[in-house]
């Protein structure tokens, strides 16, 4: 029988439903179960009883915080030279303030450079960061473990801080009956997901803030996401104050049976996280499968995928496009147009200052939840170029140049590393935060900042209207085009053209003067390589060589402010303080970005960076065993489980890019042995793609890769690369994902060619630029003709098994 503990999850409402991973079928035990003991018996909560309380010690720490009794001097020294560190200009994260301003409670947190964990710095709660001196704590006073994760712009996150958190009664109880430990899960993506594997097992789904409460060995046994402070608020039966109780009271009457059930859990995660190897490389069929799926969910009339809350999924349309060159199928191509024009005629792009939120709320990606991520902009770029080059419609292209523009002019450091995100609230001029304020606009507000005419054509362009469509304001969405707005006001397309562009000017510079949304300015090595490459295929497609400046800078500080004795990267960086060690995705991305670097500029310094961070990977993350790679290094501390990540969310899994890294080594250097450990690592993730090969769509990238025979291009100029850009504007202009590329003068040819063996002998003839496109060492006759040059590089290749059906997409229904 599962313990009483489960059955609180099923009272509880997630406010903050987030992607996850299909859990295996094998921790269904745990629903089942809670779902049977729910109808078995009424739950009684420990907050109706009287008395039950035990007596526990109190813990140490700052002696104003609620329920902490104990004084540690030597910390409250430590907080307070952190608190005062801070300087005048300071402003704490609180409602409880003293009469000078100052804050009331000061906790562990100010003591991190994590902005999430400094948000939390001055709640009444006792909060550990995630350490040993934590969980020595707890093992010393048998205490439970409250572990909340979350990250800075989290919307809920802060709710559930402002209701819960900031409440000294339940602080209090918190403080004295637990060890209250705070993460914040983009600096430690490790932790975040072997608990999250445990709330899904629990709740069948995900999302942040998640809270969990474990043992002080660190197994778990309750999981949730958001809650509310109380029984009664949002119409919750239970509340984190009556949860809190319950379990206290359960671990002292109850504690056999609590540990029994962390005992399995913990095992039952463990199980989950051991991928079955497969019988070797998978065939195209998981491919043609997942985009079928696709078709099936497909929504023709407002694109995307399921049905709301829709979110953007660049590794899916990146796959569509792929399968749409190998089959000239158009319905692949249609659900991308489809998706990526309803997206950018959407409330989910910012028509003002550029860049896409996190995701729409509704099926037509009009409202959304107004964060801002890093990660998202850097993949929906990358994918908009690739858009460009399929199509040719100009819109994709305006797209990814103003999503990189965005984040050159507010997401980039002096330095020139990425800043991580923006929160989705900010402050309204009463004071209060409230969602999606920054970027709304009233129809009153218009015209005083436009002028009468030009107004009328913004507010006509983007859907403006008296009433607003979201809480009395409006979000911007393209409900005319250019064409329709003219003939509505009596103007040419390129005078509308025009004034749009000069309101959205003037809209920027007056939205500058509210007070912004909180910019997260931690730097985090793998995001930081998503968008290093896309600006560097971005500038290069483009033409726009300062975005390749601007890409290698960025590498240039990841890869010397963020480094270790070794060779080694740090996770983060924040004001020049270096985080925890990386992880897999930060190896994985980073020697992409270098890859990507290393192409479009010819550089081979970036080679080298690449070649460097691939050997360390495969020395410290790699399983010799099974292929592939883990998430930790190898002398990382030691959770429930060492991971090894395949599933494609929101952030692409660090094996899933690893592999296509590995193709693209092998390609260039001509080395066999990167390709065959391309080879180890698909078939230790064969049998999880073959039954779920939409979880791992950016994996089913680098299958295509495989399955096909790709390219190797060369333009060579007799003088500088320069001079090759006329067959440059060719390669710009075509999608051709399954290949590597360089331009290089002869020159750099010659001295480059020891490392890059079909570089050999490559020149340029009769002192021409010249193109060489080849198989494997077998080359088409070079060129220096631009038409010529196009049609050998459309040449395209079948799958092996022969060509699939054709995609039908006429059927689909919105979910």
């Amino acid at each position: 029988m599962i313990p009483q503990p489960f059955v609180l999850i099923l009272l509880l409402d997630d406010m903050n439903i987030r992607q996850s991973p299909r859990i295996p079928a094998l921790a269904s035990f745990a629903v089942a179960a809670v779902l049977l003991l729910a109808c078995e018996r009424k739950i009684e909560l420990a907050s109706d009883r009287e008395g039950r309380e035990p007596a526990l010690s109190v813990d140490t720490g700052d002696p104003n915080l609620p329920g902490v009794a104990s004084i540690d001097r030597s910390l409250t020294a430590r907080l307070n030279a952190a608190l005062e560190a801070q300087g005048p200009a300071y402003q704490p994260r609180t409602h409880h303030l003293n009469l000078d301003g100052s804050p009331r409670f000061t906790n562990r947190l100010i003591l991190e450079s994590s902005p999430y964990l400094l948000q939390h710095a001055h709640n009444p709660v006792n909060w550990y960061p995630w350490s040993e001196a934590a969980f020595e704590r707890a093992r010393r006073d048998d205490k439970p473990i409250f572990l909340s994760v979350g990250y800075s712009t989290c919307h809920w996150c802060h709710v559930m801080e402002r209701e819960s958190f900031e409440d000294e009664a339940i602080a209090e109880f918190l403080n004295k009956h637990f060890i209250a430990i705070k993460v914040d899960r983009e600096e430690r993506p490790d932790v975040d997901s072997v608990y999250m594997k445990a709330v899904q097992m629990l709740t069948g789904r995900g999302g942040w803030p998640m809270t969990v409460i474990m043992n002080a060995d660190g197994q778990p046994f309750f999981g949730g996401t958001y809650f509310p402070p109380r029984r009664g608020v949002r119409g919750n039966r239970a509340g984190l104050n009556e949860v809190l109780r319950e379990i206290v009271r359960l671990r002292a009457e109850e504690p056999a049976q609590v540990q029994q059930q962390a005992a399995l859990l913990s095992e039952r995660v463990a199980l989950a996280s051991i991928a079955p190897e497969g019988a070797g490389v998978p065939s195209a069929e998981p491919l043609i499968s997942a985009v079928q799926t696709l078709a099936e969910r497909f929504d023709p009339v407002d694109g995307g995928f399921g049905r709301a809350p829709k979110f953007p999924q660049p590794s899916q349309l990146a796959l569509l496009m792929r399968y749409a060159r190998r089959t000239q199928d158009p319905a692949a191509i249609d659900m991308v147009k489809q998706t990526l024009t309803k997206m950018a005629r959407g409330g989910i792009y910012d028509h003002v200052g550029g860049g896409f939120h996190r995701y729409s709320t509704d099926s037509k990606w009009l409202v959304p939840h107004f964060e801002k991520m890093l990660y998202d902009n850097a993949q929906l770029a990358s994918v908009y170029v690739e858009a460009w080059q399929l199509t040719g419609d100009e819109m994709y292209r305006r797209v990814a140049r103003d999503v990189l523009r965005y984040v050159e002019s507010e997401m980039t450091s002096p330095e020139g590393g990425f800043y991580s995100a923006t929160d989705a609230d900010s402050a309204t001029p009463s004071g209060h935060d409230e969602e999606g304020w920054f970027f709304t606009w009233t129809d009153e507000e218009l015209t005083p900042l436009l002028g009468a005419d030009r107004a009328r054509i913004v507010k006509m362009a983007y859907g403006v209207t008296p009433g607003g469509n979201f809480e009395g304001r409006s979000i911007f969405h393209r409900t005319k085009n250019d064409a329709e707005v003219a003939t509505k006001v009596g103007a040419g397309s390129d005078r509308v053209r025009a004034e749009l562009a000069e309101a959205r000017r003037a809209l920027y510079r007056a939205r500058a003067s509210r007070p912004p949304p909180l910019r997260d300015e931690k730097i985090i090595a793998a995001w930081n390589g998503l968008m290093i490459s896309a600006f560097a295929r971005g500038g290069f497609v483009l033409g726009e060589p300062k975005h390749v400046e601007v890409a290698s800078k960025a590498a240039a500080f990841v890869l010397s402010q963020m480094r270790v004795a070794g060779g080694g990267l740090v996770r983060t960086s924040k004001d020049g303080i270096k985080g925890p060690p990386a992880f897999l995705d930060d190896y994985a991305f980073m020697i992409a970005a270098c890859l990507d670097l290393y192409e479009v500029t010819g550089a081979p310094q970036w080679l080298t960076e690449a070649l460097a961070l691939q050997r360390y990977q495969d020395t410290h993350f790699r399983d010799e065993r099974a292929g592939g790679y883990f998430l930790t290094p190898d002398d990382h501390e030691t959770l429930l489980i060492r991971e090894k990540p395949s599933y494609d969310g929101a952030v692409p899994s660090g094996n899933s890019v690893s592999a296509m890294n590995l193709l693209r080594l092998a390609e260039l250097t001509g080395d066999p042995a990167w390709q065959q450990q391309a080879e180890e690592l698909f078939a230790a993730f064969g049998s999880s793609i073959q039954s779920a090969p939409l979880a791992a769509a950016q994996l089913l990238l680098a299958l295509d890769y495989y399955l096909d025979v790709p390219l190797e291009i060369v333009l060579v100029s007799p003088e500088t690369r320069d001079a090759t850009e006329q067959l440059a504007r060719v390669f710009r202009s075509t999608f051709l994902p399954n290949r590597v590329f360089l331009m290089l003068s002869e020159e750099q040819a010659a001295a480059q060619a020891g490392r890059i063996p079909w570089l050999t002998a490559k020149c340029s003839l009769q002192g021409k630029p010249t193109a060489y496109v080849c198989e494997r060492g077998r080359c088409e006759l070079p060129t220096s003709d631009p038409h010529t040059f196009r049609r050998q590089l459309e040449q395209r290749r079948p799958y092996p098994s022969g060509a699939p059906p054709r995609l039908s997409i006429a059927g689909a229904k919105r979910e």
